[in-house]
């Protein structure tokens, strides 16, 4: 006697087909899985067994028989509890206690002892395999449901016991397919912090306005308390919100890493990370056994907020060389090797010695030369060529703290960064690039094509490249950035004032 159903396994951010067989055979009493599972899955056997006497049928313990469980394909790892509602059904099946046909069907759910399911993590990425693979439906626990039904075009029925499960599949209860308005999901941001209210720092919020509209990278040096911190946070008031198809990438991840709530099931707010600085290197590209998102990739589409930026650890800065140049991370393992997006804003703060008031007009630095050097030289030159802006973040006084006229509010700014972001997008779909977002992810052709400059403009960029003072990576930042500031402003071409205003911003390459 044996029996078939499906199910899915979490490959990275991506998942795959499970195939869960299981075979009774007479012999001595014994259940057995086998198929490369981990230790959850091993120990699955016990839960399924108390689900299924909960349920009022019969264990694979009540008889004398010997029942193997195999998950295909047998030489890929899986791990989780996801299998114990299809290894349960499946046994079910196969030993006649019940009769349906798992054709068309994805089950996935972790059972309780009593038989209840409990909330399982990836929902949405299954969701999306059994859309490409056909499937007709998905059955997972009630939970779950609200994630899943994201996916158009599949049926999900969202289940709260092992004994409803086998009702529905019976035929014996009706169970409507689970659906969502995704209008009416709200998300709150909790870094909404209005940049109207933070006084002074125009520069730093020009800054800000750039980083945000092109998706550039930026950092801001200044003294301890005043406001950098503030300045990086409001950053999230003024970026535009997800599209959908971004809303389901970043959903994705975090359902994978299990920090989605049932409440919000869609992210329509783009996510800000903010990792203290003694985060390991893993923690940040991510990494273990199997591979798991880090910071970086919890930031896709998003910000990544690093303050006091030279307290990581060096090899912590040093790795992320290679995603914020290309967008994504390879995890390599000796068995595995997963792709993870890392398309994020970085945004960092510094102060600029380890005091914080070297070059402070009010206050005295108390530190060494040596110290400063050594304190400056903790963020090595590849890692600083990989930002375009850098910002100046000096003490105001209070005459300016004390200002009613709020000015540059971010609904403000936000009008011209979502303005700024549909010329971007507008120029990317004549490109029929469907990854491509923001001006940093310009490419080379791109920025030969886009980013003319006339004479006056050259001659301003020449002098700064033969002096050295431009790397060729920073030659082609300060255009992706001056391309930036023209479509703030609506305009076609690039001005001198817009190339001038780049090379403003790099001007801590200079000093």
């Amino acid at each position: 006697m044996s029996s078939k159903v499906f199910s899915a396994a979490l490959v990275g951010l991506d998942a795959q087909i499970i195939e869960v067989e299981t075979d009774i055979s007479y012999g001595l009493r014994r259940l057995e899985i086998v198929g490369l599972g981990d230790k959850a899955i091993q120990e699955s056997k016990e839960r399924v067994s108390a689900a299924i006497k909960s349920s009022y049928l019969k264990p694979p313990y009540h008889f004398p028989q010997r029942v193997l469980i195999n998950l295909a394909p047998a030489d890929l790892k899986k791990e989780g509890a996801c299998y114990d509602l299809p290894i349960a059904l499946c046994y079910l099946l196969a030993s006649k206690q019940v009769n349906f046909s798992p054709h068309g069907k994805l089950i996935v759910g972790e059972l309780a002892l009593d038989g209840k399911l409990r909330k399982i993590k990836g929902v949405l990425a299954l969701a999306l395999l059994a859309q490409k693979k056909n499937f007709k439906e998905i059955i997972l626990p009630k939970a779950n449901a609200p994630e899943a039904a994201l996916i158009k075009g599949l049926r999900v029925i969202g289940v709260e016991t092992l004994k409803e499960a086998i009702e529905y599949l019976e035929g014996r209860k009706e169970i409507l397919p689970f659906l969502v308005d995704i209008d009416s999901i709200k998300s709150e941001n909790e870094y909404s912090i209005d940049l109207g209210l933070i006084k002074g720092q125009e520069y730093a919020k020009r800054g800000l306005e750039i980083a945000a509209a092109g998706g550039h990278n930026l950092l801001m040096i200044g003294p301890p308390g005043t406001g950098k911190t503030l300045l990086a946070k409001a950053i999230t008031g003024i970026l535009p919100s997800l599209s959908f198809e971004e809303s389901l990438e970043v959903t994705k991840i975090y359902s994978i890493a299990g920090l989605l709530s049932q409440e919000k099931p869609l992210i329509k707010i783009r996510p800000f990370r903010s990792p203290h600085h003694s985060c390991s290197e893993v923690a940040l590209i991510g990494g273990g056994n199997p591979p798991r998102p880090g910071e970086i990739t919890l930031a896709h589409r998003g910000v990544l907020f690093l303050d006091e930026f030279p307290e990581f650890h060096r090899d912590v800065l040093e790795s992320l060389r290679q995603p914020m140049e290309n967008g994504y991370i390879i995890i390599a393992r000796a068995r595995t090797r997963v792709k993870f997006p890392a398309n994020f804003t970085l945004v960092a703060a510094s102060n600029p010695c380890p005091c914080g008031y070297l070059n402070d007009p009010t206050r005295e630095c108390k530190c060494s030369s040596a110290q400063i050097q050594k304190y400056q030289r903790k963020l090595s030159g590849p890692i600083i060529d990989r930002i375009d802006v850098f910002v100046e973040v000096p003490p105001v006084k209070y005459e300016r703290l004390t200002e009613e006229y709020i000015k540059n509010s971010s609904e403000h700014i936000r009008k011209r960064v979502e303005k700024a972001r549909q010329i971007q997008r507008e120029r990317f779909k004549k490109e029929k690039s469907l990854t491509q977002t923001t001006n940093s992810e310009l490419t080379i052709d791109q920025i030969k094509k886009y980013c003319q400059l006339d004479s006056k403009s050259r001659a301003l960029l020449r002098k700064f490249v033969n002096s050295g003072k431009l790397s060729v990576r920073g030659y082609h930042r300060v255009l992706k950035m001056a391309r930036t500031i023209a479509d703030l402003e609506g305009k076609l071409s690039i001005s001198f004032s817009h190339l001038s205003e780049a090379l403003m911003y790099r001007i801590r390459e200079e000093k």
